[in-house]
């Protein structure tokens, strides 16, 4: 699970970018409504729908948006009734990526998925050729700054995590989906900062890209993240902050 908080930086990084450009209120919207038609919409029974909220909440969705979300979800209001399904192929340098799509429109999807892997220089795979390449984890960023590692592993060990790592200023703590509820109430509870939480898809190893490959790799990834249809884009592409600096 190797290099995963620099892989976190970049999706914080891409995060603010699409935030900027308006495209981020339409995917969680997207997501709250499909938690909510799936489980229901009460985030107390609901742990996706809760998680979709609090993203939402961090990027500072106002209440009523999210309330008219988990209404249409509930079938309060009319709203789209998405499909939810994944994609996957092969990127630049044979990089693994993974897709998660919520749509109204499963051939439009496919549609412009293909192509965004057709002029970056990837392949739209058949369903599992890269997926067993990645495990379900809770992912939880911890700020190191002003806590130690014994807070830190006895907060995440309580909770059931199963893994705890340092890099450069930041504590990784993993956990199985079923042990995440558990893991971000005890590191609370141990007032430690969280900088970020999510349920995602880690890549069970990493492919070291540099140069030209890492370039055509992170245009792929942003022009899969910016199709509205697209929720999430998962690959197991290891690029060095030095080399991110020189892209950027």
């Amino acid at each position: 699970m190797a290099g995963h908080s620099k892989w976190a930086n970049i999706k914080r990084r891409k995060g603010a970018q699409d935030a900027k450009r308006g495209k981020v209120f339409t995917k969680l919207v997207r997501e709250i409504t499909a938690a909510a038609r799936m489980g229901g919409s009460d985030p107390d029974g609901n742990p996706r729908l809760r998680l979709a909220i609090d993203k939402a909440r961090a990027q500072s969705m106002p209440k009523d948006n999210i309330q008219r979300a988990i209404a249409k979800g509930a079938g309060e209001l009319d709203g789209a009734n998405y499909e939810e399904f994944s994609m996957e192929g092969y990127g630049p340098g044979g990089v693994a990526v993974m897709i998660k799509v919520l749509t109204d429109n499963r051939n439009r999807t496919a549609s412009e998925v293909r192509h965004a892997f057709a002029k970056n220089d990837g392949n739209l795979g058949t369903s599992g050729c890269v997926s067993y390449m990645f495990h379900h984890k809770g992912v939880f960023l911890v700020d190191a700054e002003g806590t130690d590692e014994d807070t830190v592993m006895e907060a995440a060990l309580e909770g059931g995590a199963e893994d705890v790592t340092e890099d450069d200023g930041v504590w990784e703590v993993l956990s199985e989906p079923a042990d995440y509820d558990s893991v971000a109430a005890q590191l609370t509870q141990a007032g430690l900062t969280l900088l970020s939480q999510e349920l995602t898809w880690v890549p069970e190893t990493r492919s070291d890209v540099t140069g030209r490959v890492a370039e055509r790799v992170l245009r792929l990834v942003e022009t899969l993240e910016d199709l509205d249809d697209v929720q999430d884009v998962f690959h197991n592409a290891e690029i060095s902050e030095e080399e991110l600096e020189r892209l950027s």
